[in-house]
């Protein structure tokens, strides 16, 4: 009997029992249609009958540009290029390019999601960058002379989370330098890590009065430690270290407390994105812009682009010559490293990924 083919290609109406689903054998293609991008495939899903392109919640979805065009604008977002050069290289307009931005950033997201999902993180490293929007001093400040928590405009920070021995960005957020912010990144570091904390539920004893209520502490097995500098007109004086959790268990695996390599990260950060070079005058006007940026070169950083640590040299066999150039090695990214992924994705799969839901979840590659 033949089976039906797995176009990957989810049911997008909500209405329908396979709604997001993938690959159970009840989409079907019908027919094709002609873009100015090449001819794209009419599915219909057979429990639902309803019907849709294949760009259908993809970035290029009901969009006149043409796929190359956008491509271009969004590859040229995570090489240092400002946003007025886009516009006057590809002759279209800077809202334009910013509503490609954004409908990437969502879809980056959703890649983010599921895959760190599995990502079995055991260390973390967590630091902040300097940044501003729109002018370097705010116009309402505090005392320090950092903006308001509620603030636009003036000094923002760019805070990452990172796992050194995956070399994943688990998290990336633009904001203040203040408490609610920082426990926005350790809330969305916490829920991949599981020596985080220990949740302590007490019986009851059959006493009058309310039941004892749950107890949060930390997990016996974490470790955390501050790595503390002290700068004056930005020199370096003094760094200093303070084990606030499990100084016992650091001493017992021979750890030590840095956060070299999550600086390494804010270095890629500044030499990728134009907003983030300092001294530049290619600085976003808000938060979300940054934000959207951010996000974007986090999935590309983790699925679309190799990484000449993880390369693996090429057998001599497998050596064959393109013209003049002989390849000695296979490029490697990180998702390939961490089993999540076979092969580098190239930017286009990057923007027409699908994901089923978290909890049925299966990669559309």
């Amino acid at each position: 009997m033949r089976r039906p083919r797995a176009w990957g290609q989810p049911c997008p109406n909500a209405k329908c029992p396979l709604f997001k689903l993938m690959d159970r054998g009840h989409v079907s293609a019908i027919s094709t249609y002609m873009t100015e991008s090449g001819k794209r495939r009419i599915f219909r899903c057979q429990r639902c009958e309803t019907t849709f392109s294949e760009t259908r919640d993809t970035v290029f979805f009901d969009r006149r540009t043409s796929e190359e065009k956008v491509l271009m604008a969004l590859k040229r977002l995570l090489v240092r290029v400002d946003l007025s050069g886009i516009a006057f290289v590809l002759g279209v307009h800077e809202e334009t390019a910013l509503a490609w931005l954004v409908r990437a950033a969502a879809k980056a997201h959703e890649i983010n999601e599921p895959l760190l999902r599995d990502l079995p993180v055991t260390q973390v490293q967590l630091d902040e960058m300097w940044n501003f929007m729109a002018r370097k001093h705010a116009r309402e400040t505090d005392e320090a002379g950092a903006s308001l928590p509620e603030g636009e405009d003036g000094r923002q920070w760019v805070w990452v989370s990172f796992a050194p021995e995956f070399r994943w960005m688990i998290a990336a957020v633009v904001g203040p330098r203040t408490l609610d912010t920082a426990k926005e990144v350790v809330a969305i570091t916490k829920a991949l890590i599981a020596a985080f904390h220990v949740v302590t539920t007490f019986a009851r004893i059959g006493r009058r009065g309310r039941p004892r209520q749950p107890v949060c502490e930390p997990h016996p097995d974490l470790v955390y430690a501050p790595l503390v500098k002290r700068k004056k007109q930005g020199m370096l004086l003094t760094r200093s270290t303070r084990v606030v959790l499990g100084a016992e268990r650091l001493t017992q695996r021979g750890l030590t407390i840095s956060t070299a390599l999550v600086e390494r990260v804010n270095l890629t950060l500044r030499q990728i994105l134009a907003p983030l070079v300092r001294q530049t005058s290619s600085f976003c006007k808000d938060r979300e812009r940054t934000q959207q940026r951010v996000v974007c070169f986090q999935a590309f950083y983790h699925v679309a682009r190799s990484h000449m640590s993880l390369r693996r040299q090429l057998p001599i066999r497998e050596r064959h010559r393109h013209s003049a150039i002989c390849p000695r090695w296979r490029e490697r990214m990180l998702a390939m490293a961490a089993g999540l992924t076979d092969h580098v994705w190239t930017f286009r799969e990057l923007l027409t990924a699908k994901f089923e839901p978290l909890d049925a979840q299966s990669i559309s590659r």
